[in-house]
Parts: structure tokens; sequence; C-alpha cells
């Protein structure tokens, strides 16, 4: 019997139509249905490989410059996985959190082995405002690193069923700012001399680097600082921490123990030597609790520098 030359149309298409992801499949090594059940959301596969997740932020409505931002222009959620030639699994992805997130969604990525890579904005104008945490990873198991990605997403949608609409300020008091601190006991803990600039006391800790074949240091923006605010009790302390690579990820593991929240990660320059990245922070409470966590952050970058 001879095929209607229809039939052989029909059957020539979906091959084609199948043929990209089968492809996929066997070069990527990766088992999508593992990833979907691991995340618990379906997935797509990418004709080099990649296996994606996503999730469109639709949940908590945005204003942009005074436009309602539809979703798909800029507020997905997304991770891939990609096999590399050790055996094991690469991950990268993006997720939008909004102020309240920011924290749970970390700590669930740490909790799971991920890491952060970027905090920041991708708008300005944005009601209420939406920041983007960027995550890595890399294991031998594509499961735990899907695991790891849902742990985040679900930590976020736990904020938001108990707040549903982002709230405005961390959990706790304000400290009245009198200008008075233990700057000594401050001092002795952070290893440094603190500098009193009105109400504020500010400790400095410079790096060095070269751009343009020239050494640069702190007076030319290239430091890690804490500013304290408040008094002898309690205080709030914001600043920036200078890292090389290797050094990121132990600083921002080290200061949440601490129960201080990262409010940023990226860089501030381009072609210095070495790359440096910049994680700006917020911590209220105890001044020489405080105090403890930011000297063991720093030490973490010692610590970091000495391993080979």
């Amino acid at each position: 019997m001879r095929n209607h030359p229809l039939k052989i149309l029909i059957i020539a298409y979906a091959l084609l139509v199948q043929a990209p992801m089968a492809i996929a499949d066997a070069s990527s090594g990766l088992d999508p249905d593992v990833v979907s059940k691991a995340a618990g959301t379906p997935v797509t596969v990418k004709p080099d490989g990649v296996v994606r997740i996503g999730w469109q932020r639709d949940d908590v409505p945005v204003m942009v410059d005074g436009v309602t931002l539809p979703t798909p222009a800029g507020l997905g959620s997304w991770a891939a996985f990609k096999s590399v030639p050790d055996g094991g699994v690469m991950l990268m992805g993006d997720t939008v959190v909004f102020e309240d997130e920011i924290t749970p969604a970390m700590d669930a990525a740490f909790a799971h082995g991920l890491e952060i890579t970027a905090l920041h904005n991708h708008f300005v104008f944005d009601r209420p405002p939406v920041y983007f945490m960027h995550i890595g990873g890399h294991g031998q198991s594509v499961e735990k690193l899907a695991q790891g990605v849902k742990a985040m997403w679900d930590a976020i949608k736990a904020v938001r069923k108990e707040h549903p609409a982002p709230v405005e300020r961390f959990p706790g008091s304000s400290p009245e700012i009198t200008g008075e601190y233990d700057t000594e006991s401050l001092e002795a803990i952070l290893g440094a001399e603190g500098s009193l600039n009105g109400q504020v006391l500010k400790f400095t800790f410079g790096r060095k680097g070269t751009m343009h074949g020239t050494e640069f240091g702190a007076s030319m923006g290239l430091a890690t600082w804490a500013a304290f605010t408040g008094n002898e009790d309690q205080t709030v302390v914001d600043g920036d921490f200078a890292m090389t690579a290797k050094e990121v990820q132990p600083v921002m593991h080290a200061l949440r123990r601490a129960g201080i929240h990262i409010v940023a990660l990226h860089n501030h320059m381009v072609g210095e030597t070495p790359p440096y990245y910049f994680l700006h922070y917020w911590g209220n409470g105890d001044p020489e609790k405080l105090a403890k966590g930011i000297r063991s952050a720093l030490d973490t970058q010692k610590n970091s520098n000495t391993k080979h």
C-alpha cells in the first residue's frame, strides 16, 4: 500500500519538531523530567542542551515610571542548567525579589549550596522597588541544584503569603541616634581606628589594585568600610565590602551568620586588576555584636587569601 503524500509530510514535520528536543536531551546529558520534578515546575529544553525553568512574577503589580509593567517586560525569574565536562552540572539564573524577600531568598539559596553572584536593580522609579538576585551553582546532581532553586522560590512565596504587599522595613525597632559609642570596644573588635563624623562612627579598611598601570587604593574608592549610627546600646550599621572573586561567597555567608542583611552585590569599576566586587550591607542591633559580624567577614577574606 502506497503512503499518501500528505501523510508523509505530516510524519516528516512531526519528526522535525521532535528532533531538536531529542538532540538537546542527548547533548545535555540532563534528564528534563528530573529537573521538572525537583523544581516543581515545567521545563523547556533549548537546542544547545540547556534545561530552563521560569516563574513570571505576576503576584505583585509593579509600576515603572507610571506604567503598570507587564511581567514579560522584565519581571521573570529563571534558572538554567547545563552539563559540564567534569560530569557535573552548571546552574545560572536570576530571581525577581522585592525588598522583604531578599534575605529569605538568599538564606534559602545558601542553605542549599547555591551562590549569589549579583544583587541589584534593573529599573528606576519602580513601585514597589524590584531587585534581581542572580544565582550560580555547580555540582554533580542537577536534582539538588533544582531543589535549591525551588527552595528560593518557595521562600519568596512564603513571604508573600504572610504579607501580600511588600513591607517597607526590616523587623525590629530603630535606635535613638545620640552619636555616643563605646568606641574603644568597637576599635578593639574591628582592629582599626574609628573616625567620628557628627553622629556617625566610621571604620575604613583599604584594599589595593591597579588600573591603567597605576596602583590605587582607599583614596580612590577601593575600600571596605562600616558606619555605625545610633548609641552605645543599639545602632544600625551600613557599609561596603571590597572583595576579590574568591572572597565573595565567604564574606556573604559570614555576614548572614551574623544576622547582617546584604542589600547589593555588584561592581564599581571596569578593568581593574584584580577584579573587585562590592557588597553593601545593613544591620541593626547591639553595636558589639554587629562589629563582631563584620570582623568575622573580614577574617574570611584573610583566610581566602591564605588558602592554596
